[in-house]
């Protein structure tokens, strides 16, 4: 059996290299950049981004006892984020996806992001095709099933979710050396799903946390935000924001970055009608881009504080 895992070195000259530099490795691969990369576009998610360097040592590591020519098998690469909604899990999986393919995990590289709907039929014979068919989009890439424990709902004895499950077990098993799944959503409910589902967490070898973001994380999540459109708080524009955070994360529905999106693309919104109805004349670019105090203090979350404060 260890003979069978022994693979030929991949070095184009087919000799075995004496030793293998893996700070060389790593810079030349690409790894570096896709993990610098991560860094600037997320905001803190030190434990995750932590899991992500590991899980690329381990690969890199893996690819030069391949190139050494040592024993070896491809390392189950499904993964399960769990997490709340806006901390970022879509965007690690694109940048997973791209880590994979750089060190010659995955053909292609790229993401095919689903949810149930985009596997489950709704009569007899119309969940295989479904199923197989967005299998073979992903294919040479990685899969990312959105708030999977939706796939079967057990309450339903007619529901058509376990046969998509059991071709996406069969798969994960048998091409893994040419597809990653990675399951993500609500803590606790992916802990659930894969209580009722064992074949998954038998076949999931990484489990990553996403927490939720502080507030101060945040603030600069809205920074960067405004910025990448060429906006900016102005005054007391950001004491505001930051009031809005506190106040927004005790409300219901509370999405982190997602719900920041939300309340600066309402806050551009009541910019410009600010600016029809009140510029007495040409306005400049600062104008233009200046999101004020004003713009954000009339927003419900403010008013639904105050009438959450006890008398």
């Amino acid at each position: 059996m260890a003979d069978a895992l022994i693979q030929q070195p991949v070095d184009d000259g087919g000799d075995i290299p004496a030793a293998i530099d893996l700070r060389a490795e790593y810079a030349e691969s690409g790894v570096k950049d896709v993990l610098e990369e991560l860094d600037r576009e997320l905001i803190g998610l030190k434990p995750v981004k932590q899991r992500i360097r590991e899980t690329a040592a381990l690969l890199l590591v893996e690819r030069a006892r391949r190139r050494l020519g040592l024993a070896h098998e491809t390392p189950t690469l499904h993964m399960s984020f769990s997490g709340n909604p806006g901390t970022g899990k879509t965007t690690v999986a694109l940048r997973m996806a791209d880590l994979l393919h750089r060190l010659g995990y995955i053909r292609k590289g790229h993401l095919v992001s689903v949810t149930r709907d985009d596997l489950v039929g709704q009569y007899i014979g119309h969940t295989a095709p479904k199923t197989k068919e967005i299998l073979k989009k992903a294919m040479g890439g990685v899969l990312f099933i959105d708030e999977a424990y939706y796939l079967y709902r057990q309450e339903n004895e007619r529901d058509y979710g376990q046969e998509a499950i059991e071709i996406l077990l069969q798969v994960m098993e048998n091409q893994r050396d040419d597809l990653v799944v990675i399951l993500a959503g609500y803590a606790d409910k992916m802990e659930k799903f894969f209580t009722s589902n064992p074949g998954f967490r038998s076949r999931i070898a990484h489990h990553i946390d996403f927490p939720d973001y502080t507030d101060d994380e945040l603030l600069q999540i809205a920074e960067i935000m405004l910025a990448k459109q060429n906006y900016h708080f102005g005054g007391k524009a950001r004491a505001v924001m930051a009031d809005y955070i506190a106040a927004r994360r005790r409300q219901p529905h509370f999405a982190n970055a997602r719900s920041i999106r939300n309340a600066l693309d309402r806050a551009r919104l009541r910019q410009a009608n600010r600016l029809f109805e009140t510029a007495p004349g040409p306005v400049d670019a600062e104008a233009l881009s200046t999101i004020g105090a004003e713009d954000l203090r009339v927003s419900r979350v403010f008013a639904k504080a105050r009438e959450e404060q006890p008398a």
